[in-house]
């Protein structure tokens, strides 16, 4: 067993109580903090010179994606809500591998903000191949009869109405070879009785990428997505109790949450040719649970 994976072991299995009293949570304020940086990761330039827009690219999962990108040689447009410490961070690692970032502050559920993002893009690095839609909000409710029709209508635009906007905004830039990327969830398979108006849109969200490959292939746009388990990010502590929070990710096999820096990678594979033979599939990275999908 390698240092590396006795590290996440332990952190994934030792989360103490905590909660943050927004949403987007921050990763500023996590304790311990992820896994995120990506520190052990070695590039070899499989997306050189390429161009990536990550939403919800600030923290967790999204600044792991986006350092990964930066060292396999891509520039990075990270677009976020307004957690602009933890944006920064992430502009700076990525700046240290070599490579431009640029931050672009918004809501990714305003179709004119993802307009907004793509027209930055393509100003400031000239093209794009890749589209990595991983911004997402999530709100515990016991029953359906708690959830309002303003959260049920945020959250999918936030999680899945973005994502529409964003394909839209991009497609016109995208030549033969680009890749979209969708971050979906485990709770798309098996379900979650108090996440259920965010459940559901990661399930949408599995039919969009699949209906969007067959849509595209002919275009040689490949699109997949990345269904996480219990990863230890910011939206964690922002979304549950403190007691939840203490004993995220002991319900899986292996006993624990994963760190960003162990999802990453299946974004790595399936933005680079590595996945030239797969397109409308889902990658699960869920600590050993078995779903089928």
């Amino acid at each position: 067993m390698t240092n590396e994976t006795e590290k996440y072991e332990k952190k994934g299995s030792d989360i103490p109580k905590q909660q943050q009293s927004r949403q987007p949570g921050l990763q500023t304020e996590m304790h311990p903090q992820p896994d995120s940086g990506m520190a052990e990761y070695h590039g070899s330039g499989k997306l050189e010179s390429k161009v990536a827009i990550v939403t919800g690219g600030d923290s967790g999962i999204g600044r792991s994606v986006a350092i990964a990108f930066a060292k396999e040689g891509a520039d990075i447009a990270i677009a976020y809500l307004d957690e602009h410490e933890d944006a920064q961070r992430t502009k700076e690692e990525v700046e240290k591998c070599g490579r431009k970032c640029i931050l672009i502050a918004g809501d990714v559920g305003d179709e004119k903000f993802c307009a907004e993002i793509v027209e930055k893009t393509v100003s400031t690095f000239h093209h794009v191949e890749i589209l990595v839609n991983n911004s997402a909000e999530q709100h515990v409710q016991e029953s359906i009869l708690d959830i309002d029709k303003a959260q049920l209508e945020k959250t999918f635009r936030t999680n899945i109405f973005s994502m529409f906007h964003m394909v839209k905004a991009v497609l016109p830039h995208l030549k033969k070879g680009a890749r979209i990327i969708n971050t979906t969830s485990v709770t798309a398979y098996k379900g979650s009785p108090h996440l259920l108006d965010y459940s559901a849109t990661k399930g949408a969200i599995v039919a969009f990428t699949r209906s969007l490959s067959l849509q595209l292939i002919e275009q040689g746009i490949h699109v997949n997505a990345v269904a996480p388990g219990p990863i230890w990010t910011p939206l964690i502590p922002a979304t549950f109790p403190p007691d939840k929070v203490g004993d995220f990710g002991k319900n899986v096999p292996m006993k624990r949450a994963g760190q960003p820096d162990e999802v990453a990678p299946c974004y790595v594979f399936l933005a680079s040719q590595d996945c030239s033979y797969m397109s409308g599939q889902v990658l699960h990275p869920n600590g050993g649970n078995i779903i089928n999908g």
